[in-house]
């Protein structure tokens, strides 16, 4: 499976703590073990996908986009749920 990072994403990991750095690449593998474990979101947001998890005890979203047919994930977003999908909406727009 190929994983791809969005800038946005990756700016948001820069930010992070080795240990939420660990953490987190828990959760992608958890993501890139089984692509449909997250919630997928509707309207205009239905490209999106979120799993959520806990990092440093606070639960934190996972966006991301997974294409069957190609079999790449994209890594959109992390972070608290404030503001979360108004961000991303902003982001892709």
């Amino acid at each position: 499976m190929e994983v791809v990072q969005t800038r946005t994403f990756k700016q948001a990991v820069k930010k992070l703590t080795s240990k939420q750095k660990k953490e987190l690449d828990e959760a992608v593998k958890v993501v890139m073990n089984n692509p449909c474990i997250g919630d997928q979101k509707k309207g205009d947001l239905n490209f999106l996908w979120v799993y959520k998890f806990h990092m440093n005890n606070q639960l934190t979203l996972l966006g991301y986009s997974y294409e069957d047919e190609i079999v790449t994930l994209n890594l959109l977003a992390v972070g608290s749920h404030e503001n979360f999908y108004r961000d991303i909406k902003n982001a892709l727009h």
